[in-house]
């Protein structure tokens, strides 16, 4: 057991998820592990106990925060694939809102009042060409950032309510590897820019595209905010420790402030890589905005966040090593 206590980690055998189960051990506390195993993966369960079970299930959250007397619970249990939440919207409002209301019942019975939710960009919809403020959320454009969204207002709620402290981390694209290798992008299928360029060099994706090349962005492909899974990590342990300390909670941005067009992330792989990307152009996909580009402020104001592993290179690069590993060249 950390010397700090126990944090569940909803969620913790998923690519997020398991990269802050090892930052959360990193500091000190043990990562328990609530994952029902749909998507995540027992390989990266590797800092803490696993609970294989539903977040719905608010008797069994109950029962495994009371079990290891977490402190704090972090949430990233989710259903997370833009495009498949506009055909099958039912799936998301269930997973993603149900779901959270199923975790918060179990934490209220429990008595734990902390918790960091895993939120998105995507709350922001088409929010324009400028760097977006936490203000400006409640437009999404597709059922994804729409329960996301919800599930905040929710917790706003709670806060009112119930006494609930949460922080809300609104994620933008979320990208590359632990350095040491350990764990990684791992969908099927998978449905993010990198990871698919990377397996399609490998031989593992054969219909890589580019989706939409006729955006009002400098290039006409859609433009967003790259941010290293590390960075991510590091970001719910200061929020962690903010709410530890008494901190009432907030929302908060987590990006870096800059944009990369699909087109410049795609010449920054083969750049990397030394590989050229099979691809191919198709039209816009529903519900993708052009352009998601985070204003950071208030997180490096307010949580003392700034990113450190996020440029290009250094996403590719990890990314990069991770895949060699995870999915060896095909012939």
């Amino acid at each position: 057991m950390g010397t700090r206590g126990a944090i569940l980690i909803a969620g913790g055998a998923g690519y997020i998820g398991a990269h802050c189960c090892r930052a959360v051990a990193d500091n000190g506390f043990t990562p328990v592990c609530y994952d029902d195993l749909s998507t995540g993966h027992r390989s990266f369960v590797q800092w803490g106990p696993l609970v294989v079970d539903d977040i719905a299930d608010s008797r069994a959250v109950a029962e495994t925060i009371r079990r290891y007397d977490v402190q704090a619970v972090m949430h990233f249990a989710a259903s997370s694939a833009i495009g498949e939440s506009v055909v099958d919207p039912q799936r998301y409002y269930r997973n993603n809102v149900a779901g959270a209301l199923g975790l918060l019942e179990g934490m209220r019975e429990a008595g734990c009042r902390r918790l960091v939710f895993s939120s998105t960009g995507a709350v922001y919809g088409e929010a324009g060409p400028d760097p977006i403020p936490e203000s400006a959320a409640g437009r999404a454009v597709n059922p994804y950032g729409r329960s996301k969204y919800m599930i905040e207002q929710i917790l706003a709620d709670y806060h009112a309510a119930y006494g609930l402290s949460a922080m809300a981390l609104r994620y933008f694209n979320a990208c590359g590897a632990d350095a040491a290798g350990r764990i990684g992008e791992l969908r099927d299928p998978e449905t993010h820019l990198i990871p698919r360029a990377l397996m399609a060099i490998l031989g593992h994706v054969g219909d890589f595209a580019i989706f939409g090349t006729d955006y009002d962005t400098p290039d006409g492909t859609a433009v967003r905010d790259y941010i290293h899974v590390d960075d991510l990590a590091a970001a719910h342990i200061a929020a962690l420790e903010r709410l530890l300390a008494g901190d009432a909670g907030g929302t908060y941005n987590l990006g870096t402030g800059r944009g990369h067009s699909v087109r410049e992330v795609v010449d920054a792989i083969r750049e990397e890589t030394g590989e050229q990307v099979p691809l191919v152009m198709r039209e816009r996909r529903a519900g993708d905005p052009p352009i998601l580009v985070a204003d950071c402020r208030r997180a490096a104001q307010q949580l003392g966040f700034v990113p450190k592993r996020s440029d290009l290179g250094t996403i590719i690069r990890s990314a990069w090593a991770w895949h060699q590993r995870a999915h060896p060249r095909r012939a």
